[in-house]
């Protein structure tokens, strides 16, 4: 029995060594070496400046916002042909119902013809004038009643609280606040003709 235990530790003692110096080695093997946490190398870098936008008019006077503004090519010929961009680039403040494009389509074609015809320039006039109201009146600030335009007669606004649709007479705003430098500019879907006018 004693040779047994003493041959046993023998043999212990003589494996130790080993043990020790393989230790190491499989614990290298067996932890992983941490790794930094990974990072979105895809993400683009902040700007220092915001994107511009087609929106951004602020900085324009109401001529430029309509030379610029790809729904209203036609008035913006009318507004040349009336010689009311002179008128339209003073301080103000104006608020314009600027018809589109698509409005001054759906007049008749005769109509259109005898506005574009220099004995009539007079009448063109009346009728832009009749799109313009004195002060920068934003859609929020449009209440229901009549109010005065820079033509003889004024216009009818009515608004629908539960929608917060706003009409000028028999048209529809269908493209509020575009503001410019020197007031406010609300896309209209009819052109607007005085009452009083004669074509």
């Amino acid at each position: 029995m004693k040779i047994r235990k003493f041959a046993s530790l023998a043999t212990g003692i003589i494996l130790l060594p080993v043990f020790a110096a393989c230790t190491p080695n499989e614990t290298a093997q067996v932890s992983p070496t941490p790794t930094p946490p990974a990072t979105d190398v895809t993400q683009p870098p902040t700007p220092t400046t915001p994107p511009a936008t087609p929106g951004t008019t602020a900085n324009k006077d109401i001529p430029d916002v309509i030379d610029d503004h790809p729904s209203l090519n036609t008035l913006e010929k009318l507004i040349d042909e009336a010689d009311l961009e002179d008128k339209l680039d003073d301080t103000g403040p104006f608020t314009i119902f600027a018809p589109s494009d698509q409005a001054f389509a759906a007049l008749p074609e005769a109509t259109r013809q005898k506005l574009l015809q220099p004995q009539n320039r007079e009448v063109l006039r009346q009728i832009l004038t009749y799109h313009v109201v004195p002060g920068n009146l934003r859609a929020n600030q449009l209440q229901s009643g009549d109010i005065k335009t820079l033509g003889v007669n004024p216009l009818t606004i009515q608004v629908e609280q539960a929608t917060n649709q706003v009409q000028v007479n028999n048209a529809r705003v269908i493209q509020p606040d575009i503001p410019a430098s020197n007031g406010v500019i609300h896309i209209i879907d009819q052109v607007l003709l005085p009452p009083d006018l004669k074509l």
